[in-house]
């Protein structure tokens, strides 16, 4: 590998993609599940509070862990070509999100993201609706839906489509949405995707983790329900020997001098955080505020809860294994 040690540390663990001129015969793995109904108080409070959190992304972070260079992707499965779906089980105040992605060639060719009520109809025609969370979030379903459809197609990777102020948790719904979809779509798996969401969590231990290591990490997750309730969440990066980045001194050392924190400090923050939020009424792994200097794994660690959220609505225990792009 040709970057500096110090820059090859810095690194976020997966989710390293490149430009679109190395999208061809590969597609993007997504770096999330909130899920959105409608414009109601709490909604429109939740959409708002979290913008103070994606302000922090524009300050000091882990730039050095997200930046792109000229070298190829040399592990994670090519997209299949074919129509990959997922639905929403549960209405949320009359609308539930429908999603459908195709892929050819390895690319994502279309992409049709949208909340629709029973009759099929779209929020984005719902002119009240508009009106209303325009009014309280400065944006509205008319604007930022194709705006998400439109982003995917053009960066074919959901985590280099940033935050749309006002709709953070629509956002993060699509975020994870999509990357479920990817995942199918690397298996070629055409089989409707079913988010039970809002269903009460079942006791269990939900686990995920990433298949292929950037320089030298990948990412493990697991989060244990009992009585209904998050009560565990473990959110680690870890070498071939099992050994923690937090306890990488070197690292910790050096991220500590050029962002102000350090997996040692955030990895615990985020799991505490994520316990906190999920024992809330109707908490969500987006209530985890992005920690300032980590925004990527932040990020990160949102997308992978929500998904082991929805696991866990279904009770599926199975491990979650994500064939993640890794780059040199």
């Amino acid at each position: 590998m040709n970057h500096k040690d110090l820059c090859e540390k810095m690194k976020k663990v997966g989710f390293i993609m490149k430009t679109k001129k190395f999208m061809t015969g590969f597609a993007a793995l997504a770096f999330s599940a909130i899920i959105l109904g409608a414009c109601s108080p709490d909604e429109n409070t939740a959409e708002s509070s979290e913008n103070s959190s994606e302000a922090s992304t524009s300050e000091v972070s882990e730039s050095t862990e997200t930046e792109e260079s000229s070298s190829d992707v040399v592990s994670a499965a090519s997209l299949q070509d074919g129509t990959y779906t997922l639905e929403e089980k549960n209405d949320k105040n009359g609308y539930h999100a429908v999603f459908s992605l195709t892929a050819k060639d390895g690319a994502i060719t279309d992409s049709q993201f949208d909340y629709v009520d029973a009759d099929g109809k779209s929020k984005k025609d719902d002119d009240d609706y508009n009106t209303s969370m325009k009014e309280k979030s400065g944006i509205a379903p008319e604007e930022f839906i194709p705006k998400f459809n439109d982003e995917l197609l053009d960066k074919q990777n959901p985590s280099n489509i940033e935050v749309v102020s006002g709709a953070t948790h629509s956002f993060h719904s699509f975020q994870n949405y999509a990357q479920q979809l990817i995942q199918a779509a690397q298996a070629g798996e055409t089989d409707a995707i079913e988010i039970d969401n809002g269903a009460d969590l079942q006791d269990g231990t939900y686990t995920l983790e990433e298949k292929n290591y950037s320089h030298g990490y990948r990412t493990v997750f697991s989060i244990v329900v009992k009585d209904g309730k998050v009560t565990e969440s473990d959110f680690d990066n870890v070498n071939e020997a099992g050994d923690s980045k937090k306890d990488d001194a070197d690292y910790n050392t050096s991220m500590k001098d050029q962002s102000g924190t350090n997996p040692e400090t955030y990895i615990p923050e985020l799991n505490d955080e994520l316990v906190q939020a999920m024992g809330e009424e109707e908490g969500t792994p987006g209530d985890v505020e992005v920690v300032s200097g980590a925004t990527e794994s932040s990020h990160t660690f949102v997308l992978y809860a929500q998904q082991l959220i929805n696991a866990a609505e279904k009770g599926d225990t199975e491990t979650i294994t994500v064939d993640n792009f890794v780059s040199e």
